[in-house]
């Protein structure tokens, strides 16, 4: 009895021994309780930091200024620490792969639209009421009734435009007090609301000048050098607008220019890099990125497309083609202050 009570003894205090190591965690490998919500937090966080937004990109047609918008969108996301994948697009100039392309970006059910030019954004925004849509190089977004106003846009639509409220003035003074021309000829495609609109602020602005207006109509980009070449003798200059149409063909209007020495002031600075001779504007890049800043608040939650005034393009300036102006006898005068490419 006696030894057996002593095993009693010893296989209790083993038990208590052990039930003791294991309260104290058995050692260096276990950790702390978490604090307060400190796990719920972090786990909150990973997950937001783990999200891959789904974007869709509807542009209309491909040339450097759309590009560099675009590339200046995906800049602003991957340095906001946006993940994204993105379903691009590109409708090459068709109207009818223009609409397909918004409805099939509807149907994919991105996270956020980004609609790179006017009748892009506008077919985005016949498609859904519902996807958030930034748009960019749009000239007229009230016009285009992408908006309701630029500063209460209204709706689930809002972005970035390339139209800067003094461009079109700084480029027909330039024409005449600079150049002394009077008669400018404008190639476009009637079909963009986006250009009518500004052909039209051109007429009006003219009116008040002793200048005027002559218009060659585009319907694709086979038309345009047909359509420059019939401006000739009727104009002493040109003005390419932002025409998408027209300018994924500008080489011809360039072409055109050159050999009849007219100077061809454009409206932004990828035409002049291709042969213009000067544009008072800014860096697609630099509204596409704006736009990406537009799209970051909203993909966080900070705002929606309705509290996001439009933006217009900041810093304009002139810029030359040394090479252009060159070639159609034009002297560069240092009063211009122009920033000059060749």
């Amino acid at each position: 009895m006696k030894i057996g009570w002593k095993k009693s003894l010893i296989a209790i205090l083993s038990a208590v021994f052990i039930l003791a190591a294991c309260g104290s965690g058995g050692g260096n490998n276990s950790s702390p309780e978490p604090e307060g919500n400190n796990e719920p937090a972090s786990n909150e966080n990973n997950k937001d930091e783990e999200k891959v937004y789904k974007i869709g990109v509807t542009q209309i047609v491909e040339h450097p200024s759309l590009n560099a918008a675009y590339d200046g969108f995906r800049k602003a996301l991957e340095d906001a620490g946006i993940k994204a994948e993105y379903d691009v697009q590109i409708a090459q100039g068709d109207n009818s792969a223009n609409t397909s392309a918004a409805t099939n970006l509807v149907s994919a059910g991105v996270d956020l639209i980004f609609a790179n030019s006017t009748p892009s954004a506008q077919a985005a925004a016949s498609a859904t009421q519902d996807i958030p849509i930034i748009f960019t190089s749009v000239t007229d977004a009230v016009g285009a009734e992408l908006v309701d106003s630029m500063e209460s846009p209204g709706g689930n639509v809002t972005g970035t435009i390339d139209a800067h409220p003094d461009a079109i003035s700084n480029t027909m003074k330039f024409l005449k007090e600079e150049l002394g021309k009077k008669t400018v000829g404008m190639v476009f495609n009637s079909g963009e609301q986006n250009s009518r609109a500004q052909v039209d602020s051109v007429k009006e602005l003219l009116a008040s000048m002793d200048m005027k207006v002559e218009e060659a109509s585009v319907a694709t980009s086979a038309d345009v050098k047909q359509a420059t070449e019939s401006l000739i003798g009727k104009v002493d200059s040109l003005y390419i607008i932002t025409d998408n149409t027209v300018v994924s063909a500008l080489e011809s209007v360039v072409s055109v220019a050159n050999d009849n020495k007219l100077p061809m002031m454009v409206g932004e600075f990828d035409s002049v890099k291709r042969g213009g001779l000067a544009a008072y504007g800014f860096e697609y890049f630099d509204i596409g990125y704006e736009a990406g800043q537009m799209a970051v608040k909203i993909l966080k939650g900070e705002s929606k497309p309705a509290d996001l005034p439009v933006q217009i393009p900041q810093n304009l300036k002139l810029v030359m083609n040394e090479e252009t102006a060159s070639a159609i006898e034009v002297e560069i005068k240092d009063a211009w202050n122009a920033e000059l490419i060749e």
